[in-house]
Parts: C-alpha cells; structure tokens; sequence
C-alpha cells in the first residue's frame, strides 16, 4: 500500500480524535454550566453540589490533558510523515466549509 494512503487514512483518524475531544470538552463545559444555571434557578446555596462541581472541573481538566496529548502527537506524526518522504501536510481546516466538504486533513506541499 502506497504511504500516502495510509498517511491519509491516519490523518483522518487523528482530526475524528480530535474532534471527539474537542466535543467532550464542549459537553463538559455546557455541563458545568447546567449546574450552576440549576442551583440558581432553585434558588440553592453555592455549596450545594459543590462536590459534583469540583468533579465536573476535574473531568474538564483531564479532557484539557487528553487534548494536550493528541496535539503532540499531532506534531509528532508530522514529524514522521517527514521522515518517509511524503509531501503533504497534515492540518486541520480552520474554514468549516472544509470540513462538511469530507476533506482528509492532508494536502500537497508547496
């Protein structure tokens, strides 16, 4: 199998992961939202639930781990892609019509 082939097919996966975690971190965000728009809208002490609070900051603060860890590799797979000589790039869109077109996340190099 060609290596552009199966550079392509794992830089689809890593901009999925990518994604996967950047969605966990939105849901985990809105989440703690949740919480505390409930206990106001109760009308609740701020220590009510607080432990659930702390716990829900913990989950953020091990997806914000999670993401730093995907990104070096991110780095490092290019770094690899380099090393066996394929010229493209691996890169996420930054225009989101790009990314609802199915692009792979590779390009040809300039």
């Amino acid at each position: 199998m060609e290596k552009v082939f199966v550079a392509k097919r794992v830089a689809n996966k890593l901009n999925v992961t990518e994604a996967a975690v950047d969605a966990a971190m939105v849901e985990v965000a809105e989440m703690m939202a949740e919480l505390v728009q409930a206990r106001k809208d109760l009308g609740l002490s701020p220590t009510f639930a607080h432990g659930a609070s702390v716990k829900v900051a913990d989950a953020m603060q091990a997806l914000t781990i999670a993401r730093t860890a995907v990104v070096e590799a991110h780095l490092q797979l290019n770094e690899s892609r380099l090393r066996l000589g394929i010229r493209t790039s691996m890169v996420g869109s930054l225009c989101p019509e790009e990314e609802s077109s199915g692009t792979t996340g590779l390009r040809e190099a300039v």
